[in-house]
């Protein structure tokens, strides 16, 4: 069937390890569009953090839509019009701050304005969080927060034995009443539970009334299991985890190889 959406994640799957889109891969991109078919970069980054990115592979027209937040939050990027906006009340943040902080894990919230930790002893983690995604860094006391204020995204980051040790004194209720994501050794992401990659596709597919046979999804990272998993093709890296692999129909090249480039030539445009 042919293909109609092609959703590819960011970090480990359209940058190479120098950060950059090679030009081979943007030229795949080109011509997808050129071809009409939706390309939709779908990332754990908050939207300010994707912008750049937006306007370098254009993107930005009318039709092109972004998922950010790792699937919390679905918006044309030309208008801004969101389709899904699912975010964490400051209710959510005083208990998961206590719940981190008892399991003895650093911690971070983030929304669109930056990433806020209550973590006196910044970890180098949400240092690097908030460097990669171009936000600023506060620190703020759980009494410091704003009530009023809502967040796409919370994470639990830290040296990785040390986030496994946490990860593990974890009450199981959190499994239940939040969606939560390993997207790297040292990052843990909770979410609303109605957010997650595969979730966000399917919405915006069905918004576009695009069978999910015709949707190609790309990634390499524990956050994506559910997004390769739900598409027609599912697509994982070389360089991918195991666990995506696993739910994958095909493997392309590395992200240094031009993988993206190699699965939209091949599985989208048929050269």
């Amino acid at each position: 069937m042919t293909i109609k959406l092609i959703a590819i994640d960011i970090d480990g799957t359209l940058l190479n390890t120098d950060r950059k889109v090679t030009k081979e891969v943007k030229e795949a991109i080109h011509a997808a569009k050129q071809a009409d078919i939706r390309v939709v970069l779908c990332t754990g980054r908050p939207f300010p953090g994707v912008v750049s990115l937006i306007e370098e592979l254009e993107l930005n027209e009318t039709d092109d839509y972004v998922i950010s937040y790792n699937g919390a939050l679905v918006q044309n990027t030309h208008t801004e019009e969101k389709i899904i906006d699912y975010t964490l009340t400051h209710d959510d943040y005083l208990f998961l701050e206590k719940t981190a902080r008892e399991a003895g894990s650093h911690f971070h919230a983030i929304h669109n304005e930056g990433v806020f930790t209550p973590n006196k002893d910044i970890s180098k983690y949400t240092v690097r969080e908030a460097f990669i995604i171009g936000l600023p860094l506060f620190y703020r006391t759980p009494g410091e927060m704003d009530p009023s204020s809502s967040y796409n995204k919370m994470m639990m980051i830290d040296e990785p034995p040390v986030l496994e040790a946490a990860i593990a004194r974890l009450p199981e209720s959190l499994w239940e009443n939040y969606t939560l994501l390993r997207s790297e050794p040292y990052y843990f992401e909770i979410l609303n539970k109605k957010a997650s990659k595969g979730k966000a596709v399917k919405a915006l597919a069905e918004h576009l009334n695009i069978d999910r046979k015709q949707v190609m999804a790309i990634g390499d990272s524990g956050n994506d299991i559910d997004l390769v998993d739900f598409a027609g093709i599912g697509v994982a890296m070389e360089n991918a985890t195991d666990e995506v692999k696993a739910v994958a129909d095909v493997i392309t090249a590395s992200n240094n190889n031009h993988g993206v480039a190699h699965a939209i030539n091949t599985y989208a445009l048929d050269r």
